[in-house]
């Protein structure tokens, strides 16, 4: 398939490193324009510095009002959103405090909202765009470690449904991607905090697929550019009769034959 996103716009949030620089470097490949945010000035540019093609860094906290207005002042318009931002941790279900509730739900949730709100109009006032949250198996198989989190990705599936009643018949489209545990920095320390530092990495990846994630089908981790390639596929113009969908990259992790 020949995907071109020349002349397009591409925003995707927490992307300094990770799923996110995967998927933006990928949309870049395929000819946009993007965006890349995070908190750290130093790291955006590392990250924009390893991309192919025009890039802009905003760097700021988008999960409060400033930081949305400081990004929104600099880009007020875009094609493609990719909501990837959030926040994970594995923490005993009883010991997570209101507080905590409270910080993964509007990270992870309510940063999206508002980012969606904020541009979506402009893409059902041109007749055209992306709008996607990158969810996670946990949204539908909620691990017992870090309940939190999978509460944020279940709200995701059901804001990305809404939205995309939202933009019906306009052109747009909004989906969500049910990500499978996944190869990152982040996951390797909670990889290491779950069986231990004195494994190899290898041997302790398989440790972790076997005795927390072992409904995987393919036994290991994802790799980022794995989910980015679904990203960049619903971002283009083949993806035109996809929407309101939540589409799995989960290495078969889901057991389940819908998604």
């Amino acid at each position: 398939m020949q995907i071109d996103l020349t002349g397009r716009t591409a925003l995707v949030t927490g992307s300094s490193q990770g799923i996110g620089l995967a998927i933006a470097t990928g949309l870049a490949g395929a000819g946009a324009a993007v965006v890349l945010t995070g908190r750290d000035a130093a790291k955006l540019a590392a990250a924009a510095a390893g991309i192919d093609g025009p890039v802009t860094t905003v760097a700021g906290d988008v999960t409060t009002d400033e930081g949305t207005a400081q990004l929104l002042e600099q880009v007020p318009a875009v094609d493609v959103l990719v909501n990837n931002l959030g926040i994970f941790g594995a923490k005993p279900a009883l010991e997570i405090t209101d507080d905590e509730w409270r910080r993964y739900f509007e990270t992870n949730v309510l940063t999206s909202v508002r980012l969606t709100r904020a541009y979506l109009p402009g893409m059902v006032a041109r007749g055209w765009g992306r709008v996607q949250y990158i969810a996670s198996d946990s949204a539908v198989v909620v691990p017992a470690e870090m309940i939190h989190y999978g509460m944020t990705k279940t709200a995701l599936l059901a804001v990305s449904r809404g939205f995309a009643k939202e933009a019906a018949g306009s052109g747009v489209t909004v989906n969500s991607v049910i990500a499978g545990p996944t190869h990152t920095g982040g996951v390797e320390d909670l990889v290491r905090s779950l069986v231990g530092g004195e494994l190899s990495w290898d041997d302790a990846q398989r440790e972790f697929m076997r005795t927390h994630r072992p409904q995987s089908l393919i036994q290991r981790l994802i790799e980022p550019e794995e989910i980015a390639n679904m990203c960049v596929y619903l971002a283009s113009p083949l993806a035109s009769a996809t929407t309101g969908g939540a589409l799995r990259v989960d290495g078969g992790y889901v057991d389940a034959v819908l998604p």
